[in-house]
């Protein structure tokens, strides 16, 4: 018999965390409000491939003028912006508002192998694809030792 341990509060402090991290705001020196660092945070999927890795991230809704893509260090940094839609006169006509907009920062740690000279990146259809080809690896050479 398999034994599970119940804990009803979990989900609650889950939904805790979940809501102070969505609300959370710290104060900048000057006693204003500054956001965290990013509004939403866009789905990716990374695959490895022979000779490259391919990032894949929906953003759908960003202008490509919008996107920014750096890589320093091994650590590839996507970030942009999606455009809040204009307030229209009847906007308290709305019943739910789920779209999210406003910034977004990913960032991930790359193996040593990621050329980043070679890095390229295109958006069609809300998909951004970053495709960072490999460096052509040195296979270890075997020296033999020789008796003297």
């Amino acid at each position: 018999m398999t034994l599970l341990r119940y804990e009803p509060l979990a989900m609650i402090n889950q939904l805790h965390r979940d809501l102070d991290r969505l609300f959370e705001t710290r104060r900048a020196s000057g006693g204003e409000e500054v956001s965290a660092v990013a509004d939403w945070i866009p789905p990716v999927d990374i695959r490895e491939e022979d000779d490259r890795f391919v990032v894949r991230a929906d953003v759908p809704g960003v202008n490509p003028d919008d996107i920014e893509i750096t890589m320093e260090g091994g650590v590839l940094t996507i970030s942009g912006t999606r455009e809040a839609p204009e307030q229209a006169e009847d906007a308290q006509r709305f019943r739910r508002v789920e779209r999210v907009s406003g910034r977004f920062h990913r960032r991930f740690t790359l193996p040593e192998t990621a050329d980043a000279e070679g890095v390229s990146a295109r958006s069609s259809f809300g998909v951004l694809e970053v495709t960072i080809p490999k460096r052509s690896q040195v296979l270890p050479r075997r020296i033999n030792v020789q008796a003297a």
